[in-house]
């Protein structure tokens, strides 16, 4: 292992940002790239919306709305309130500042500039050093199978507020997708490589649809860990749960395990997810149990802190 060691980040989500957080909050952030999910990428009202890549971006700039854990501090709703008089759908909440970057975005992106330069563009004007990488350039976009028919990842997540039950996951677009050569390069050049406390069908999952980016995972010498979302069975925030329950997978630190089996060496659990542990290890995983709730800003740096040295104290156990 080299002695500034490598670590990329795999995240999605609120959890995936608070995640991505710790570690800057860490001695490690100096060596952490961090990749992030464009699947619920969408348009509205003209403009090309990236909610996960944005709200990492809010998250490391401490722009963030810390309570909603998503859109930006002390926002408000003018334009979208105008919109609204106008007759136009206002279900996906876009707060006045918050449009400033989808409309830079947007305007980008119709200049032919790649997604990948535009995202570590809008980084960088916010004052974020971590790259903050695309797996693809491509657009590909997570759409859900429910009683009501197909919706897109925002429809079924913001304005139906997660309520349907979904019978199946699609990934518009993945099998022709190519993976950046950036987030290859992170994922073949890293020495440890963490899977975010996100959803795993639509965050990570989505991340990994696309093509070449599980088999580079799998490929990598990097040690790689995974962080359950689960607690006691439940997640912290958001649908997983309720999601794999519907396609008829417990939400569980064992299924974290099946869903990354072709590449993970540990998995962290809750403690109120110890009593699994033996079993983890019998699958020949290491396993960390310790307190994975992230409140505050100690608690992300302490967890992903934890995490990354328990990483290391067994890649120099194996090494030695």
């Amino acid at each position: 292992m080299a002695d500034f060691p490598k670590i990329t980040l795999l995240a999605g989500g609120v959890g995936g940002a608070k995640a991505a957080l710790g570690l800057a909050l860490s001695q490690w952030r100096d060596h952490l790239s961090v990749i992030g999910n464009i699947a619920d990428d969408e348009e509205f009202h003209g403009l090309w919306v990236s909610p996960d890549i944005d709200t990492l971006t809010y998250t490391l700039s401490g722009r963030i709305n810390r309570q909603q854990g998503w859109g930006l501090n002390g926002d408000t709703s003018q334009v979208l309130n105008g919109l609204k008089t106008l007759g136009c759908d206002s279900w996906m909440f876009l707060g006045d500042q918050d449009f400033a970057t989808h409309i830079y975005r947007t305007e980008q992106r119709r200049k032919g500039i790649r997604p990948s330069a535009i995202a570590q563009d809008i980084a960088w004007k916010n004052q974020v050093d971590i790259p903050i990488l695309l797996p693809t350039d491509d657009v590909v976009q997570t759409r859900v199978s429910t009683a009501q028919g197909t919706l897109s990842f925002q429809e079924y997540f913001v304005r139906e507020q997660c309520r349907p039950d979904v019978t199946a996951i699609e990934f518009h677009g993945a099998e022709s997708a190519a993976a950046t050569p950036e987030a290859l390069a992170a994922i073949a050049g890293s020495d440890l490589i963490i899977i975010a406390p996100s959803n795993p069908l639509v965050s990570i999952g989505a991340i990994m649809s696309v093509t070449g980016i599980r088999e580079a995972l799998a490929a990598s010498p990097a040690y790689c860990m995974a962080i359950s979302p689960f607690i006691g069975g439940k997640t912290v925030k958001g649908p997983a749960d309720r999601m794999l329950a519907g396609l008829g997978m417990q939400p569980s630190a064992a299924t974290i395990a099946d869903l990354y089996q072709d590449f993970l060496d540990a998995l962290v659990i809750d403690q109120q997810d110890a009593h699994a542990a033996a079993d983890l290890r019998q699958r020949g995983l290491d396993v960390l149990a310790t307190n994975t709730l992230m409140t505050s800003d100690e608690e992300k740096r302490h967890l992903m802190d934890t995490c990354v040295s328990f990483a290391f104290s067994h890649i120099a156990e194996a090494s030695a």
